[in-house]
């Protein structure tokens, strides 16, 4: 049976179906599907697009049998909270799901003997490959003990440069937000940020120095303002920064949490956001961004599409070949009323 547009009704499709309205053949059909043979990246899109298309439903059985592959995918988490693996995950999780490979979420809780548990769990199910995040930007060591499985890195790249890395691009992030600044005429700019010990702390400080050194300006304190990632140490570094430097024109924090607190601090000395005081966040987590008063510009750092880069890499590794090396996932700038 076949509806009105020649497509074979979902359920009813068969491979020659997936292969005609791929515009590929068969064969090639076949191994997109199987994991075979080598491909570009973008012919085996347009078949898993017609699977989808049509419904095709591939006796997954019979080809693990035929390829030694288990369609299965292990992901690993050091971030037992979720703030910034979930949506990483979930990424995955979307691109894997349209080449119907299941997933296995494994969460480590940042502890080494429950991460070699779960590595030998998932080696004792032959996944085909795995994906490795957390809740930190900080390099990890690899991952030890395996042989021949393809592993991808996300969020919290390797130390290994060999490794496959996806990673959020904090030097465009940094440049996003002090260009927005500098183009509403802010030119007075304090940093307030987490622990100097964290990569994202640190990173994000070092390019937003470099970038004003650009345009000739300095932070208005002079300094950057490292502490905790949270509401009150923003609170008590806004104190600090203005009675430093009081013609302070705007804060760039380095998460939202930060900037939050610094809101509040401006609102109770009665100053106007953004009228007097600009201020721009970082992470674009809605539940501190939204809440805010006023509601926080910031800089995203496209969590999801860091995610969905890092399976299209492993699908990759699986498929053809490995792309070994850091690959960085752009920034975007959220406007929203507090600059």
């Amino acid at each position: 049976m076949t509806s009105a547009a020649g497509i074979p009704s979902a359920g009813r499709a068969k491979l020659a179906d997936v292969a005609a309205l791929a515009g590929v053949s068969v064969g090639t059909a076949s191994k997109a599907l199987s994991g075979g043979g080598r491909m570009r990246p973008e012919t085996r899109q347009r078949v898993l697009d017609a699977v989808e298309a049509l419904g095709f439903r591939p006796n997954q059985h019979a080809q693990s049998l035929h390829t030694g592959r288990s369609w299965t995918v292990g992901l690993m988490t050091t971030d037992g909270i979720g703030r910034f693996s979930t949506p990483v995950l979930l990424g995955a999780e979307d691109a894997l799901g349209a080449g119907k490979i299941s997933v296995l979420l494994c969460d480590t809780r940042g502890d080494a003997i429950r991460e070699q548990h779960h590595l030998r769990n998932l080696m004792d199910r032959r996944v085909d490959g795995i994906i490795v995040t957390g809740r930190r930007t900080d390099p990890r060591p690899p991952l030890t003990g395996i042989e021949s499985v393809p592993i991808v890195y996300a969020l919290s790249p390797s130390t290994d440069p060999a490794d496959t890395s996806v990673v959020s691009d904090d030097r465009g992030g940094a440049h996003l937000a002090v260009d927005h600044l500098l183009a509403i005429g802010r030119t007075r700019i304090a940093h307030i940020t987490g622990p100097e010990h964290h990569a994202a702390a640190r990173d994000r400080a070092r390019h937003t120095i470099e970038h004003l050194e650009r345009s000739s300006l300095e932070l208005a304190t002079g300094r950057v303002h490292f502490g905790e990632w949270s509401e009150a140490w923003g609170r008590r570094a806004a104190d600090a920064v203005l009675r430093t430097a009081p013609d302070t024109d705007a804060f760039f924090c380095g998460n939202d949490q930060i900037a939050r607190g610094v809101t509040d601090t401006l609102r109770e000395r009665g100053v106007n956001v953004p009228g007097d005081i600009a201020v721009v966040g970082y992470d674009n987590w809605d539940t501190m961004a939204l809440a805010s008063r006023p509601p926080l510009t910031t800089i995203d750092m496209n969590l999801a599409e860091i995610g969905r880069i890092a399976a299209l890499r492993l699908l990759e590794a699986i498929d053809v070949e490995p792309a070994p090396g850091l690959h960085t996932v752009p920034c975007r700038l959220v406007v929203r009323e507090s600059s």
